[in-house]
């Protein structure tokens, strides 16, 4: 019962004869759990305190080292039409073995003589520059021819205005004479008078003196008006001086500037000569894009543009090549928290997609079927996918990596941590905190490594 009471019933009743006093009863299978569950919560108290290497796991997949041996789309640079494909996919070109032949669509390019006859065109055009230039020689020449005139003519002018100003000096004089011959004969007139009238003279003298005194105001007269037709004469010499001046003026500046407009017409058919062999140049150049050939060395991957006749646009792609001599390495993507754990030379062990592998993160020595690798390059910006990206490769201290990797196949990374006990890694876990940051003894660091903590 309850075994309450003082009074004992061990024995005297058979207890196997009575079903629910039976299963009161304790039993060797109770004990058998109890051991096993002791002996279970022991081991797992021990596994607790085993080591556990923390690390940082991530997804990636394989790509080339280098950038210039990594998948490449191949590209038409102008828009075109397929006529004929010289490759099939899978097949391995070498650089500078046509692939595609396409031809023009725009209707600027469809003349088969395009070339011949923008040559013809600049021909045409350079002759009218020579033309241009002949005319600008000509035209300093003549500059040159009324300069030379313009000087003479000058020259001559002023010969002319030097007589004239001697001539109204020569007048002057005569003018000045003349007034002298006719003060003198006024005064002999006039004693003359006082004479005839005392009876010294006769009248025929004193009329002979009226006679001489007319005729020497007469010359007075006569160099007046030649004084006024000099100094006439002096103006018109003056004003031709001026028009001569300014006449070879105004044709100089005609020829000046029928000299600037044939050199604004030289300049522009030179610009037009040069746009045209720019033209020329384009259009050669536009040419050698009717075959497309291989960057480089690799096999056709895929036609994204398949069959004939069909149009492609400027810098669209046509197909895929893949490089044929390249190093594989791995992109694997971090989170920002795990980015300081990660450094150069850091060991990462790898699991490709489609290899068989049996991994435990925690000891990756237990691992099989997973490769080493070496971080060699870490982004210093994030990624679209926000997280870092790290380039790893093949670890040259451990197995190489297996023969049949493609580029573009998916991995699992495991960048190796700190090894510590099972509870603590539960116990961080649980907290979610990051894994413990450390850093290699100088034994342990590789030369990458050393130089990327400086």
């Amino acid at each position: 019962m309850l075994n309450i009471s003082e009074n004992k019933i061990e024995g005297k009743i058979d207890r196997h004869k009575f079903q629910a006093f039976e299963q009161t009863l304790p039993t060797r299978a109770g004990r058998r759990l109890a051991i096993f569950l002791l002996v279970v919560l022991g081991v797992i108290i021990l596994l607790l305190f085993m080591p556990w290497t923390q690390n940082i796991r991530a997804r990636g997949f394989v790509t080339a080292l280098e950038p210039d041996k990594r998948p490449q789309t191949l590209e038409t640079v102008i828009a075109g039409r397929i006529e004929k494909w010289y490759v099939q996919e899978g097949d391995y070109v070498e650089r500078g073995d046509t692939i595609v032949h396409i031809s023009e669509i725009k209707d600027a390019y469809f003349d088969p003589q395009l070339l011949s006859r923008t040559e013809d065109q600049i021909r045409a055009k350079e002759m009218a520059v020579s033309s241009y230039m002949e005319k600008v020689k000509a035209l300093d020449n003549q500059i040159d021819a009324l300069n030379k005139n313009r000087r003479l003519k000058i020259e001559q002018t002023r010969n002319k205005l030097k007589q004239a100003q001697f001539k109204v000096e020569s007048d002057s004089i005569e003018l000045e004479t003349a007034k002298v011959d006719y003060a003198i004969a006024d005064s002999q007139m006039t004693r003359m008078e006082q004479m005839y009238r005392d009876g010294l003279k006769s009248l025929t003298d004193l009329e002979k003196r009226r006679a001489k005194l007319q005729e020497t105001y007469n010359k007075v007269i006569s160099a007046s008006n030649k004084l006024l037709s000099s100094r006439n004469d002096l103006l018109n010499a003056q004003m031709e001086l001026n028009t001569v001046d300014n006449e070879f003026r105004d044709k100089l500046a005609k020829a000046a500037s029928e000299k600037s407009s044939t050199l604004a017409m030289l300049y522009d058919a030179e610009a037009t000569v040069t746009k045209m062999q720019n033209q020329l140049s384009n259009y050669s150049v536009r040419s050698g894009f009717y075959y497309l050939t291989a960057p480089q060395n690799g096999y056709i991957t895929q036609a994204i543009k398949t069959g004939i006749g069909e149009t492609v646009k400027e810098g669209e792609p046509i197909l895929t090549i893949m490089p044929a001599d390249y190093q594989l390495a791995v992109e694997m993507f971090v989170k920002p928290i795990d980015l300081p754990l990660m450094h150069i030379g850091q060991e990462v062990q790898i699991q490709f997609d489609g290899w068989p592998a049996i991994v435990f993160s925690g000891w990756p020595n237990s691992s099989f079927g997973t490769y080493s690798g070496k971080v060699v390059a870490i982004d210093n910006f994030i990624s679209n996918n926000n997280k870092y990206r790290i380039l790893i490769t093949p670890n040259p201290a451990e197995a190489p990596w297996p023969d049949g990797i493609r580029v573009g196949s998916g991995a699992n990374t495991m960048a190796l941590l700190k090894d510590v006990p099972i509870w603590y890694e539960l116990w961080r876990q649980l907290n979610g905190f990051p894994p413990d940051f450390y850093q290699r003894t100088d034994g342990q660091q590789s030369g990458d490594a050393k130089k990327a903590q400086k």
